[in-house]
């Protein structure tokens, strides 16, 4: 028997750590478990190797809840310890065991998937603990020993007549960690931290029903079988080349059981140099919520459940997707200030991205089709990442998709040959029209289908930001939205419309019309527009429009005290209704007949609201009768 102080560098360490050590106790037992699965994997290795002679068999790691004697205990049947190696690891705290036997074994041992983290774990039991107790005995012949400690430095080391290696520890836990006691809070915990550990974890058992016998003798008996809750080897911990499409989804299903939609696309990342990285990430289906729920993507060490706050490791344009990352490189207890200063988060954030990018490039090279159909489920999260990483930028330019309104498909540059010679300014810039809805903007749209024009849909919320970018990369082209004031300054590809009215006439309409007009609102400007076209239109300078919209969802620059509301009212002089004004005599009915076709274009722009509103639907009954 042997006795003494814990050898610590704070005298009072053991209050410290019930506070301190890790900001949340829970995780005490995905310590515990860590430890046990280092300890299991360890003798994996050396019964690989030849240099422990027993047999390594199918371990499994135990959990049991003895609420009776309010204990928790946790067995492995891994390496064990010998009296001295317990005063090494345990009684030394600041000295990580995994750490010297992987500098031992550090050829051999660098693909052993050990964790790497002892010391201070173990005494994470302490934060919910007022004893803990340690039985272990050494794969070796050496005998097995018995540890005690009821958290102050004292302890005590003495024989045990344990016959089997590995080791048991148990907690004798406090009453305010009470909760640790309870079945489905330790269930929870073991789903949370170690659903996919390395190492088979039991849980109590379960029934199970199975076949027994053949043919006209075979019968269904019930047994009692371990109940294991994790999944040793999940999918990310496989060769891409082993699995099939149906294997990916598959996992997916197991990550979000209560997802019931399919992912859109898997990304298999696997990397050993110059960090170590392998994990599966899934596009779902987005639309354009740009506030969909984040954290989707779960961070593991070794298989080892850390966070699924993943910001700093994962680009933020990609905390949208969901999935899996496991990298040794990260530490257990992962902070802020360690994700900001360390060289390899950022290494592997590039690499991911990368990763992102070349996986739709190689979908849009073999299947277009499909990246196609997909498309308004992902784009956001290209259009976000276009708008945050540069390097995404570059390389998402070969393949992002701009739909039109006729349901096809065109990258930038597929555009700039479409519309070469076509859709340009008089100073010969390309500009492209596109609309944001197309229930909203459909007579725009039909005007500009009429001229010839292709028009895209771009409808997602920060596309405003992604076309300033795009124009600011490439001078030669403008994007300007069917409803804006540019419509007019481009050059038509069809042949040009003839003016119904006189020159007389024209005179004569404008200051008509800009008598009703509110000056402060509208500024009033006559176009030859076929004459199917509506005769009044709203527009506003795309400059003043994508800048309101830029500040919604964030942006706006020296602007960000609000725009001005500024339309123009645009008049087809080849309309019927047009010549009907003119021809009206009474100025009371002109100036009724005015009124209500801006009323209606401004109702088909959502900007005819409250008493205006009302007093135009009362009109429009009058006009009726």
């Amino acid at each position: 028997m042997s006795s003494g102080k814990i050898n610590v560098a704070v005298e009072n360490i053991f209050p410290l750590i019930k506070k301190f050590l890790y900001s949340d106790h829970e995780i005490f037992l995905r310590e515990l478990i860590s430890n046990a699965t280092d300890a299991t994997l360890k003798l994996k290795h050396l019964t690989n190797i030849g240099e422990a002679k027993v047999e390594y068999g199918n371990p499994k790691i135990e959990i049991k809840v003895d609420k009776k004697n309010k204990t928790l205990h946790v067995i492995d049947q891994g390496l064990g310890m010998t009296s001295d190696e317990v005063n090494k690891y345990i009684n030394e705290v600041a000295f990580s065991g995994a750490e010297e036997f992987i500098n031992q074994y550090k050829d051999s041992a660098k693909d052993s998937g050990i964790i790497g983290h002892f010391g201070l774990g173990f005494y994470s039991a302490f934060m919910v603990a007022e004893k803990v107790e340690i039985i272990t005995k050494s794969h070796t012949e050496a005998p097995a020993c018995y540890w005690s400690c009821d958290g102050s430095p004292e302890y005590s080391l003495v024989k045990h007549d344990k016959t089997t290696h590995g080791t048991e520890i148990i907690l004798h836990i406090d009453k305010d960690s009470d909760e640790f006691l309870e079945e489905t809070r330790i269930k929870s915990l073991l789903t949370k931290y170690n659903k996919f550990m390395p190492i088979p974890i039991k849980f109590g058992t379960k029934e199970e029903t199975q076949e027994e016998g053949e043919g006209e003798d075979k019968k269904e008996i019930k047994k009692t079988v371990d109940n294991i809750i994790n999944n040793p080897n999940p999918a990310w911990t496989k060769k891409p080349s082993n699995l099939k499409d149906e294997e990916y989804k598959s996992f997916y299903r197991e990550l979000y059981p209560m997802q019931f939609e399919e992912p859109l696309f898997h990304i298999h990342l696997n990397v050993d140099y110059p960090f170590n990285l392998t994990g599966i990430l899934y596009f779902p289906k987005l639309n354009n919520d740009i506030n969909i729920q984040k954290d989707r993507i779960q961070l593991y060490q070794n298989q080892v459940f850390v966070t699924d706050n993943v910001e700093g490791i994962v680009p933020e344009f990609l905390t949208m997707l969901r999935g899996i990352i496991d990298s040794p490189d990260i530490p257990l207890n992962v902070s802020r200030s360690y994700l900001q200063s360390d060289g390899a988060v950022k290494k592997i954030s590039n690499y991911i991205t990368k990763k992102v990018a070349d996986k739709l490039q190689s979908i849009f090279k073999k299947d277009r089709k499909n990246l196609e159909q997909k498309w308004n489920d992902i784009k956001v999260v290209i259009e976000y990442g276009m708008l945050s990483e540069d390097k995404f930028f570059d390389k998402a330019k070969k393949f992002n998709l701009f739909p039109t309104t006729t349901g096809s498909y065109l990258t930038i540059d597929e555009l700039k040959l479409q519309t070469k010679d076509a859709q340009t300014d008089k100073d010969g810039k390309l500009i492209q029209l596109y609309a944001a809805n197309v229930d909203e903007q459909h007579p725009y749209i039909e005007a500009a289908k009429v001229k010839g024009y292709t028009v895209l849909l771009l409808d997602s919320p920060i596309v405003g930001h992604l076309l300033q970018k795009l124009e600011q990369e490439d001078d030669k082209i403008g994007f300007v939205r069917v409803d804006s004031d540019h419509i007019d300054k481009l050059i038509a590809k069809d042949e040009p419309q003839i003016c119904k009215l006189s020159d007389e006439q024209k005179e004569a309409l404008k200051p008509m019309i800009e008598n009703v007009v509110p000056k402060e609102q509208y500024t009033v400007q006559l176009e030859v527009m076929n004459s199917e076209a509506a005769p009044f239109m709203i527009t506003q300078p795309e400059f003043m429009r994508r800048m309101k919209e830029m500040q919604q969802t964030g942006g706006g620059g020296m602007f960000s005290g609000g725009f001005p509301d500024m339309y123009q009212l645009v008049v087809n002089v080849n309309h019927p209704l047009v010549s009907q004004i003119l021809e009206t005599k009474t100025k009371k009915k002109k100036e009724r007949l005015i009124k209500q076709s801006l009323d209606l274009a401004r109702l088909s722009q959502s900007l005819l609201k409250g008493e205006e509103l009302t007093a135009f639907i009362q009109r429009s009954y009058e006009m009726i009768k």
